[in-house]
């Protein structure tokens, strides 16, 4: 059953983390009485942090953790190429607009690498009901 599970809590980390990725990209030209609001860039920063150790504390699973920050990076990466079409997501502009997609792209990748680094060089995690239950090592 702890296979299942963990395929479950993938899927649940894949789907939130896509979908705040998405947002987030699509949040970029957010401009509030014709002045750019970076709400994408907190939004990124903030995601990339809670999002991966929220992952690894509910599924116990360091590569469960690890997805929220591969899938935002991939559709970033994603939204920031040109499509057959000629339709991009993460576009040039004016001076602001570049500098919010530049911080958007860099500050969310330090975030999510900070994440994952911290999830994967801290101690395991210790799911309640697991132990020997003596109440300590001895």
């Amino acid at each position: 059953m702890s296979g299942l599970r963990l395929l479950g809590w993938s899927l649940v980390a894949v789907l939130v983390s896509g979908w705040l990725a998405l947002v987030e990209v699509f949040w970029l030209p957010l401009r509030v009485g014709g002045v750019l609001v970076p709400v994408s860039v907190a939004a990124a920063v903030v995601g990339n942090l809670l999002l991966v150790p929220a992952a690894r504390r509910v599924s116990g699973s360091r590569l469960v953790a690890v997805l929220p920050a591969v899938v935002w990076l991939v559709v970033a990466i994603g939204g920031a190429q040109r499509r057959p079409e000629g339709d991009l997501l993460i576009a040039g502009g004016d001076a602001g607009t570049e500098v919010v997609n530049l911080a958007f792209l860099l500050l969310g990748v330090v975030a999510a690498a900070f994440g994952v680094g911290r999830v994967l060089g801290g101690p395991p995690v210790r799911r309640a009901g697991t132990g020997s239950g003596s109440g300590g090592a001895r």
